[in-house]
């Protein structure tokens, strides 16, 4: 059954985006995804589909960190199917042991949650099952915590998918980001499931769909995995499009993160 909290808006509510993006302003964000203390990769967040690249997170985020990374995505995939933060050390030492920030997803959930997330290092938090289940409490934590939540859009054929992507429900992505942002919400992280560790490309028109009905910040994540599909990401024309997280891609070294970074410089 959908929220009454998230209800359609008329066509003429798109707004409009002006201009040429400005490459150097886009963030490439290395994903750093735990599941049983490990850096792993999902395939279409299937969790039976995965494949462990290393044993160490830490040493991958000074991986990342000393290639130029300016910032650390990370997915507690316990978390997200347990319904709440359950790498939260593994998360304080990957902070502690670089100088860089991180943003944290996964099982977050409770004003406790997203305290605990924060006292662990993270520098942002990212709320996704919990803005569909209480609404009234993602609103809450807006206002609260401000620039310190993102928003997580984690999509299936334009339809939010929760509870670490076991869940598909009945509400469209356009809903929740335009009432998170009439909520204060200042960024989202739009995800196409379906293209999440294919490395096939960015859902180009989703995203692009989504980012014109929208002011707010945009971070691209699922599919990127060449310099060709970050320069279409910029080629977007998006004002709002901040950035795009890049995983896969980066642990097959299909993608080199050097090479990334200068194509947006």
């Amino acid at each position: 059954m959908v929220c009454p909290l998230f209800k359609k808006n008329s066509i003429d509510e798109i707004k409009s985006t002006e201009g040429t993006k400005i490459m150097n302003d886009f963030e490439i964000i290395p994903a750093i995804d735990l599941l049983d203390g490990k850096c792993v990769r999902l395939i279409q967040g299937d969790y039976e589909k995965k494949t462990v690249f290393d044993n160490n997170p830490v040493s991958v985020a000074q991986k990342w960190e000393n290639q130029g990374a300016t910032r650390i995505h990370i997915v507690d995939l316990d978390g997200a199917k347990a319904g709440h933060p359950a790498n939260t050390e593994i998360i304080k030492k990957i902070a502690n042991s670089i100088n860089i920030p991180v943003q944290v997803g996964g099982g977050i959930r409770t004003r406790e949650d997203i305290t605990k997330t924060l006292d662990a290092g993270a520098q942002r938090v990212i709320l996704g099952t919990s803005l569909i289940k209480d609404p009234k409490f993602a609103k809450k934590a807006l206002e609260e915590f401000s620039k310190q939540i993102i928003i997580g859009l984690d999509t299936r054929d334009g339809k939010i998918s929760i509870s670490g992507w076991t869940d598909i429900t009945t509400i469209s992505a356009l809903q929740v980001a335009q009432t998170m942002e009439k909520y204060g919400a200042q960024r989202i992280i739009y995800t196409d499931i379906a293209k999440d560790g294919m490395l096939s490309g960015p859902n180009y028109e989703a995203l692009q769909d989504l980012a014109q009905r929208l002011s707010i910040k945009v971070i691209a994540s699922g599919g990127v995995a060449t310099i060709e599909h970050i320069t279409a990401l910029t080629k977007l024309n998006l004002d709002n499009l901040e950035g795009c997280i890049v995983g896969k891609a980066l642990y097959t070294n299909q993608l080199s993160l050097p090479d990334a970074l200068a194509s947006v410089r």
